[in-house]
């Protein structure tokens, strides 16, 4: 696995800015096992993992909703705000069923060892974030987390992404990503986007704008430099609130 160092005369500074659900970790089954756990002190029918999955991809509010929503409870705001809260307490715990993809360790050593700036960009709330990527041992890649609370908005609304690449500091950034929220993101931000096409993606493939997609985390750094090697675009540029 190579890519050429960030270092080499004339390059100019490089990030790459990942998701995180759906695309350096499976965490459905966490997800799935913690909304049940929730949803039976409740009296509500299970889930099964499929369906769980298919809710994921908005933030905590929403995943929490599509539950309640094909149970016909999505009129029920004070459940709805009572089973987020739950859900929430349980969530930042949840752990143990999460792993990363086949080769995400080996994928960012070498990017972090070419030189290349990494953080996450992710709907998951800050304090599962940093609980799952401490378990997984993968918090010490990243200098930079942009959660789902982090700021007042949420994937795809382009803030977030803008936010971390600011935090960066790259001139050169590509983001990567697993579902058409990530899509919509890197769209909306003016942001080259990688398509993994192994996570939550529920539309096809070649349907989803991308400047390049992967299925196996030892092809991402030549991505990388192929989207970015031969790129001579100005640096992006930050909205005034991230200055």
């Amino acid at each position: 696995m190579r890519i050429e160092a960030g270092s080499t005369s004339g390059r100019r500074s490089r990030a790459v800015i990942f998701d995180l659900d759906g695309t350096l970790i499976d965490s459905a089954p966490d997800i799935h096992a913690a909304a049940n756990r929730v949803l039976e002190g409740h009296g509500i029918a299970p889930f099964t993992l499929a369906e769980a999955r298919e809710f994921v991809g908005h933030g905590a509010a929403v995943f929490v909703r599509r539950c309640l929503a094909a149970r016909g409870l999505d009129d029920d705001n004070a459940l709805q705000a009572q089973v987020l809260q739950q859900f929430l307490d349980v969530y930042e715990g949840a752990v143990h069923l999460t792993q990363p993809y086949p080769g995400v360790t080996a994928c960012l050593d070498a990017l972090a060892g070419a030189g290349v700036a990494l953080g996450i960009c992710t709907n998951k709330p800050e304090a599962p974030t940093a609980s799952v990527l401490a378990h997984l041992d993968l918090a010490r890649y990243f200098n930079v987390i942009v959660g789902g609370d982090t700021l007042s908005v949420r994937k795809p609304d382009p803030a977030p992404l803008l936010r971390a690449i600011s935090q960066t500091g790259a001139e050169e950034v590509i983001f990567v990503g697993d579902s058409e929220v990530d899509a919509e993101t890197s769209r909306t931000a003016g942001v080259p986007f990688a398509l993994f096409t192994e996570g939550y993606r529920k539309t096809p493939v070649d349907d989803l704008p991308q400047a390049g997609r992967f299925s196996q985390f030892e092809a991402l750094p030549a991505l990388v430099d192929r989207v970015l090697g031969d790129r001579d675009a100005p640096p992006v540029v930050r909205s005034g609130a991230d200055c």
